[in-house]
């Protein structure tokens, strides 16, 4: 149970955080458009919501994810368990041994990309604007794919200690090469994909994920290779958006050309 004390203080740093929010919005109100706020007690009662809904997501942040994903971190690369699961040849532990580290970031790339609430304002917002043609799911699971991935990926290179500056530079080349060849209507969803990613229910997982892979993998350094699993978060699902839109659009028109040869 958290204490009293704790939920104060953390409602307190909230408050501080979110002042000057309620100061830009106010003064503008005010100041710059000079007229009243409409429904003034429901926008406070709101604000007052908005407080206690952060103060109660951030304490179970420190009491739930954070020390979930570190725990699962040093679990997978305990040695002992790597010992039993292992299946390279040697003396010595392989990049191999450490696939189940792989398949959990993956599936738990997925499974929070899938759940985060900004993302699926984002998919049926885009879905409404395009009149349908880009699917809510469509969207959704290609975004959660492309976390998946790129999760797995970080934590590969986290447990082999290559450099990150290599994997982004070849990973937004293959983002400028696609830009040229993705239709049109998908590519400002494409990069917006890869912001809406690094947001409430993903980011804690993840960061937790590589500081404990950094801190339980022989030869890694916290600090150095324990952060960059967010980067690869928000660059790969623009790769795989993209690829998305061009695979339908490839399927619709072999589609047609089917349908016009057979009309023939």
């Amino acid at each position: 149970m958290i204490s009293l004390s704790h939920f104060i203080n953390t409602f307190a740093d909230t408050i501080i955080n979110v002042f000057p929010i309620v100061i830009i919005l106010f003064a503008f109100q005010v100041a710059v458009l000079r007229r009243p706020v409409n429904n003034l007690p429901k926008v406070i009662i709101g604000f007052i919501y908005v407080l206690l809904g952060l103060s109660l997501f951030l304490i179970g942040l420190e009491l739930a994810l954070f020390p979930l994903g570190e725990t699962m971190a040093r679990q997978l690369t305990a040695p002992d368990f790597l010992n039993e699961v292992r299946i390279s040849l040697g003396a010595q532990l392989s990049w191999i041994d450490y696939y189940w580290v792989y398949l959990f970031a993956f599936l738990i790339g997925f499974s929070t990309t899938i759940a985060e609430p900004s993302l699926i304002a984002v998919a049926i917002k885009a879905n409404q604007v395009s009149g349908g043609s880009i699917s809510v799911n469509g969207l959704r699971v290609s975004v959660a794919l492309g976390v998946a991935f790129g999760i797995a990926l970080g934590s590969y290179r986290i447990v082999v200690g290559d450099p990150i500056h290599y994997y982004i530079i070849v990973g937004y080349i293959v983002v400028v090469i696609q830009t040229f060849y993705a239709p049109k209507l998908i590519i400002p969803l494409a990069y917006d994909s890869g912001g809406v990613t690094t947001s409430t229910v993903t980011v804690p997982l993840v960061a937790a994920l590589g500081l404990g892979l950094a801190s339980t993998v022989p030869g890694r350094n916290p600090v150095i290779d324990g952060f960059g699993l967010i980067a690869f978060a928000s660059l790969f699902p623009i790769i795989s958006v993209m690829a998305y839109a061009q695979i339908t659009q490839f399927l619709n028109k072999k589609k047609v050309s089917k349908e016009n040869s057979d009309a023939l």
